[in-house]
């Protein structure tokens, strides 16, 4: 795991006057992946974004949602790297319609 470091936040980090500038990130990093770390400065309040360097693909959490995270045991966390992509079949029904 590498240091934590910070950036000054800048306008050409944050185009809608804040939205997403970073003010901190760092690295993680196993055998099997890699993953970044930022806390994200949005209008809407303080986010942690997690990318995954070798996929692209990134979320943005907010402090509820960390939270949340935290209130789940390892099996569960566990259970989504069964289909970290999701089912592999599509739902039969859409939500909401019967």
């Amino acid at each position: 795991m590498s240091t934590p470091r910070t950036r000054p936040t800048d306008d050409s980090l944050a185009p809608h006057g804040g939205d997403g500038a970073v003010d901190a990130e760092f690295t993680v990093v196993n055998e099997f992946t890699a993953v970044r770390v930022r806390k994200i400065l949005t209008r809407n309040g303080q986010r942690l974004e997690i990318t995954s360097l070798r996929l692209d693909h990134h979320i943005r959490l907010d402090a509820l949602a960390l939270e949340a995270l935290s209130w789940q045991n390892e099996e569960t966390i566990s259970a989504y790297l069964d289909q970290p992509f999701g089912p592999e079949d599509p739902p039969t029904t859409e939500i909401g319609r019967e």
